[in-house]
């Protein structure tokens, strides 16, 4: 397929362009095959706005006589509104638009067509290896799971650890019934089955001498009605060793509505405070992120403070799960607070592990489609590991900017880091030979600078967040950027680095002056010793004088 079929009307001049807190800017239009260009050819103002089709969530047509306009809502919550000249041109325009953003094929979107203007210091496709990243694991020693070079095909990808003590015929068992090695349901049933492959190589991960924490992501409720539809959870009997708790953390299509509530409050200008307070404690979103803390807070405290092992799993192992693992490392492990660390943990729990991607990041709060297998579970993730960075800001390698990036190019990007829905997809796409990692352009170093955290100090203790109500706040950074003027806000950043740098250049200048008081006392003590010396050797002289003229002198 080409993509100019589907452009009616590649430009359109004097179209008018209104962002909140931007000023009105004339200029032209043009559409590509990817993105939607608009360019102010005024000397005084010169501007371009380069949009992503995938970025884009819905489009309104409006019309007022032959004037028409279309307002762009898009994934990353932004809202922009084009003034066309001509109805006609308009209507083409919009339909245009329309038909590139919702691409059926993936190996059409834009990562598979750019090409970075960059150089590559480092391929970001291997940057995060499997084989590697669980050597590193199994030397860590909060992991809660001792980690072999044993592995498992699966259609997740072609990589699973396992223990040492479980032998290559359990493991070949449990091929068709993998559910326990990707954090999944077990599938007991009804009729309450067992599966000793699944029992040996879970027991395998306990500690000698030590209980395990089996947490489960579903209200018992929820698990037992799955066990009716032949999922299930691990029944007592066969797992004595191991004290299963639930904590009920929503699943997808209960999240997707929160977000459309949560960013239809933040986007509400009637300014009135209850009634916005009101919304907000509506869209349940809060209280997601409560949930979700409180979990990996438990998950890492069994294993800090009691040295157990812990198996977390939900329903498909791909979602809650997730969330789970990945903020108890955070928790747990300072590496994790790195920007390399953290790049780490989003490739392992989250692309190697399977979650869907393409299908959870379809759509985003503005979408007038049917929701099929939309949710917002990497934004929530992101917003749970800004509240814990927003009560340890010096704890962080990264900043709040990181975060929000991620975010962008989850939704929309010309990397194809998060095209597909698991590591087979993926492989199959030929992604690592056909589109650029999201990694290597992040990792330079002109780049990386700008995702730095001006206060981090490393910090090799395990930090616990608040999960108080009051500790808990709405991220700004995302559902209010384009609801206020950043302007204040870059100037406040930009104050803070300042001052960083002068404070880092004052203590430069007080260890060169430790540094020079230290070498000035040991020049002195050594003048001392020396002058000590000295005076021993004078005193040494006199004597012998003394005893000489003695036996001169009878």
């Amino acid at each position: 397929m080409e993509f100019a079929e589907l452009i009616k009307t590649p430009r359109a001049d004097n179209a008018v362009l209104h962002r909140p807190f931007h000023p009105t800017v004339e200029g032209t239009l043009c559409l590509t095959g990817h993105h939607l260009i608009f360019s102010s050819r005024r000397q005084d103002n010169e501007e371009e706005l380069w949009l992503l089709h995938s970025n884009i969530d819905c489009i309104e047509k409006r019309f007022l006589g032959s004037l028409g306009s279309i307002v762009i809502k898009c994934k990353d919550l932004r809202i922009i509104q084009l003034d066309i000249p001509g109805m006609e041109e308009c209507l083409n325009i919009a339909s245009s638009i329309e038909a590139l953003s919702t691409l059926d094929s993936v190996t059409l979107m834009y990562p598979f067509f750019y090409r970075p203007m960059f150089e590559i210091v480092e391929d970001g496709w291997s940057a995060f290896l499997p084989e590697k990243e669980f050597e590193v694991l199994n030397s860590v020693v909060t992991s809660s799971i001792v980690y072999l070079q044993k592995t498992v095909l699966l259609p997740l990808g072609p990589h699973i650890p396992c223990n040492a003590s479980v032998d290559d015929e359990a493991i070949a068992s449990l091929q068709g019934n993998t559910s326990k090695l990707i954090y999944s349901q077990p599938l007991t049933g009804t009729n309450g089955r067992r599966c000793k492959e699944d029992e040996k190589l879970v027991n395998a991960t306990l500690r000698p001498g030590k209980r395990g924490y089996i947490i489960d992501t579903r209200s018992l409720n929820a698990a037992q009605q799955a066990r009716a539809k032949g999922g299930g959870f691990e029944q007592e009997v066969y797992y004595p060793q191991w004290r299963r708790i639930h904590r009920c953390i929503e699943r997808f299509n209960i999240l997707q509505e929160s977000l459309i509530k949560l960013v239809e409050a933040c986007n509400d200008q009637s300014h009135n405070m209850d009634r916005w307070l009101s919304k907000l404690e509506a869209s349940n979103w809060m209280t997601y992120i409560k949930e979700i803390l409180t979990a990996a807070c438990l998950a890492a405290q069994c294993i800090d403070r009691e040295g157990a092992s812990v198996l977390v799993h939900g329903t498909e192992g791909t979602d809650s799960t997730l969330q789970v693992t990945s903020l108890a490392q955070i928790i747990l492990d300072p590496d994790c607070r790195t920007i390399q660390g953290f790049e780490s943990l989003l490739v392992r729990e989250w692309l190697q592990a399977g979650h869907p991607f393409q299908q959870r990041c379809a759509q985003s709060a503005y979408s007038n489609s049917k929701q099929k297998l939309e949710a917002p579970v990497f934004l929530l993730f992101l917003d749970c590991v800004w509240q814990i960075l927003h009560q340890f800001p010096c704890s962080f390698e990264f900043n709040e900017h990181f975060l929000v990036t991620l975010f962008e190019h989850a939704y929309a990007s010309q990397f194809g880091t998060f095209l597909g829905n698991n590591e087979n997809e993926r492989s199959k796409l030929k992604l690592q030979q056909k589109t650029m990692s999201l990694w290597s352009w992040v990792n330079q170093p002109k780049e990386l600078k700008n995702f730095q955290n001006p206060l981090f100090e490393a910090n090799s203790l395990v930090i616990w967040p608040s999960v108080a109500p009051q500790s808990l706040q709405l991220w700004e950074g995302v559902f209010l950027r384009w609801n206020r003027p950043s302007r204040f806000l870059d100037e406040a950043e930009e104050e803070m680095k300042k001052i960083v740098d002068y404070n880092r250049f004052l203590q430069d200048k007080v260890n060169s002056m430790r540094k020079q008081i230290m070498e000035k006392e040991t020049e002195d003590r050594i003048d001392r010793m020396d002058k000590m010396d000295r005076m021993d050797k004078m005193d040494e002289m006199d004597e012998m004088d003394e005893m000489d003229e003695m036996q001169e002198n009878p």
